[in-house]
């Protein structure tokens, strides 16, 4: 049950967060391996870049990626948030007095974090080449021609084989380490500092509101490089044998877009990487803690029942 939870929970929050994964895509795609000054500019900052994808490709355009980003959050959350809540439960992350231990909870999620995206890479794979596929005028970065989730599954299958649809996971596993063990760990610990106050022990839903709010902080500060590298990764062209037309792999694309646009290159689209992963993280962790609550009632009133 604790790991349908936080599938469900996941699941939920990607439908409002989707169209800023779309812009943020377009933008971390956006002058690839170009300085600063030296490219087009199509989308300028997330509310630009929201109006000209809706004005180009309609609102539609902003749910591009949808249904396998659905998927993929269920997968990846399913084993992240479920396997964590069952360490937690189990009472492997906290002392004896209920608190969680930071270095605890940072290697639990860190490791649930790292197997939920490998179990999700190929989806993640997908979502980022429909998100990247654009209407010619504003097209940036590769662009696949997948007519849909199922093509692009069918076709990367069939010319690259079972390894082709993990292409690009060990950067989205380094990206999962990353935004996993900031998130969750930062959650935690709010929570802990909130309950010692007596308004949020009335009151836990704004205790989860708000610590996850301060977890969304601290994860996009700390996840937008490995995420901008993640999406180079996944997004690039391939030959007939499925190598990066671009990049070898994360350290190469690391030094490639140091050399090539700078410090502020990683930070591309952190704007709406923020605005995807503040009300995604909020409203993901916040139906974990109402499912969570209401498991635990369900419980509860059948053995109260028997």
């Amino acid at each position: 049950m604790d790991f349908l939870i936080g599938g469900l929970a996941a699941c939920g929050a990607c439908v409002f967060s989707n169209p800023f994964d779309v812009l943020k895509t377009r933008m971390q795609l956006q002058g690839e391996l170009r300085a600063r000054g030296k490219h087009a500019v199509y989308y300028k900052n997330v509310f630009h870049a929201g109006w000209v994808v809706a004005k180009n490709e309609g609102l539609t355009g902003l749910q591009k990626g949808l249904g396998p980003a659905l998927m993929m959050h269920t997968v990846r959350n399913s084993v992240r948030l479920g396997s964590y809540q069952w360490l937690h439960k189990e009472g492997y992350l906290t002392d004896k007095n209920g608190k969680t231990i930071i270095y605890k909870s940072a290697i639990a999620s860190a490791v649930t974090g790292c197997a939920g995206a490998f179990l999700g890479s190929p989806l993640f794979l997908i979502k980022t080449q429909l998100q990247s596929q654009a209407a010619k005028s504003i097209a940036v970065g590769t662009q696949h021609g997948h007519r849909g989730a199922l093509h692009a599954l069918k076709d990367i299958y069939l010319q690259y084989g079972v390894f082709g649809l993990w292409r690009g996971v060990s950067g989205t596993m380094v990206r999962a380490l990353v935004g996993s063990t900031a998130q969750l760990t930062s959650f935690a610990v709010t929570k802990d500092i909130l309950n010692n106050y007596e308004t949020f022990k009335k009151y836990p839903l704004a205790n989860s509101l708000i610590s996850s709010i301060v977890g969304g902080i601290f994860q996009t500060v700390m996840i937008t490089p490995f995420d901008l590298v993640s999406t180079r990764l996944y997004n690039q062209g391939v030959d007939a044998k499925g190598r990066g037309l671009l990049y070898t792999g994360i350290i190469d694309c690391f030094l490639k877009i140091g050399k090539s646009e700078g410090f502020l290159g990683f930070y591309k689209g952190i704007g709406a990487n923020y605005m995807r992963l503040a009300p995604h993280g909020a409203l993901c962790l916040v139906f974990w803690d109402i499912l969570k609550d209401l498991q635990i009632k369900y419980v509860d009133t059948r053995k109260h029942h028997y």
